[in-house]
């Protein structure tokens, strides 16, 4: 089974918002970075995912199953984590692993209790009590207590502070170790990615955009600076989007070789970061 998760042509429509005819792979034993501005689509397309809102048209299968004949079977293989608490405030850590460890024939007390002393999460102290992190921290902890195959986390170092969203970085790369996990990150904060994503899914207003390998993504896309008199309707066809400034031009391309061909050293040509790519696919300055 190469891919854990398939969406096919899958469409949701809201009032004034839809996610449009998404064919998304998720490989298995790599982690894959879903990445969008608040507002595209990210959440819209886990929860299709998690059978948490059912598509209008088009196809999910996790583990080459449906939901339809193998919902059990298939949220026994998934941890989710969430972005903020999600359990009855009024609870503590020992209660809620008493009501959720039965739901899960694979529940490991031992892998529990690992996490719990390794994350120093208070078991007898109600979640309400807890921070953001130590919140995203127990979320983690029960997820990986009942050997999920398939993590997906959305938007977990939202308002975390840097330290915590380090360590949690860290703890990803030590799971993806045994080869036999699969995570699956949505994230607005692409600085995160960087370090630990093999896999980039990017989604514009309800449209996928691309879903390369890192490596493809840096070979793919440059920034590009330069002055302004080197612009013409011909040479700006090179770009994706441009931003003009007094002191010069900096550009998305997506063609690199054109652009060397075009302006030979005339020109800067830097990696673009995810976060660059985001910008000016979305628009950035100036369309061209």
């Amino acid at each position: 089974m190469e891919n854990v998760v398939e969406l096919k042509n899958v469409t949701k429509k809201f009032k004034g918002f839809s996610v449009e005819n998404i064919d998304l792979q998720v490989k298995q034993g790599f982690v894959t970075g879903f990445i969008g501005a608040n507002g595209a689509g990210k959440s819209t397309t886990i929860k299709m995912m998690m059978n948490l809102l059912k598509p209008d048209a088009g196809e999910v299968k996790l583990f080459g199953l449906d939901y339809k004949t193998h919902e059990k079977a298939i949220k026994e293989r998934i941890g989710f984590v969430y972005d903020g608490n999600v359990f009855f405030e009024g609870l503590n850590l020992k209660d809620i692993k008493r009501i959720v460890a039965p739901a899960y024939k694979h529940w490991d007390d031992k892998i529990f209790l690992k996490y719990v002393e390794q994350f120093e999460l208070p078991l007898n102290k109600a979640i309400k009590t807890f921070s953001k992190g130590m919140q995203m921290k127990a979320s983690l902890a029960i997820a990986l207590s009942h050997h999920a195959e398939l993590i997906i986390m959305d938007e977990p170092t939202a308002g975390l502070d840097p330290i915590f969203r380090r360590e949690l970085l860290v703890l990803l790369q030590e799971l993806m170790l045994d080869g036999n996990r699969t995570i699956f990150f949505s994230t607005h904060i692409t600085t995160d990615l960087d370090r630990i994503a093999d896999y980039i899914a990017l989604i514009q207003r309800g449209q996928l955009v691309f879903n390369k390998s890192i490596h493809e993504v840096a070979e793919s896309y440059a920034l590009v600076k330069g002055g302004m008199d080197l612009l013409d309707r011909d040479t700006e066809k090179d770009f994706v989007h441009i931003h003009r400034a007094s002191t010069g031009f900096e550009a998305l391309t997506d063609n690199i070789n054109a652009v060397k061909n075009t302006f030979g050293d005339k020109v800067v040509i830097e990696r673009a970061s995810l976060e660059d790519i985001m910008y000016y696919l979305k628009g950035g300055m100036h369309h061209v």
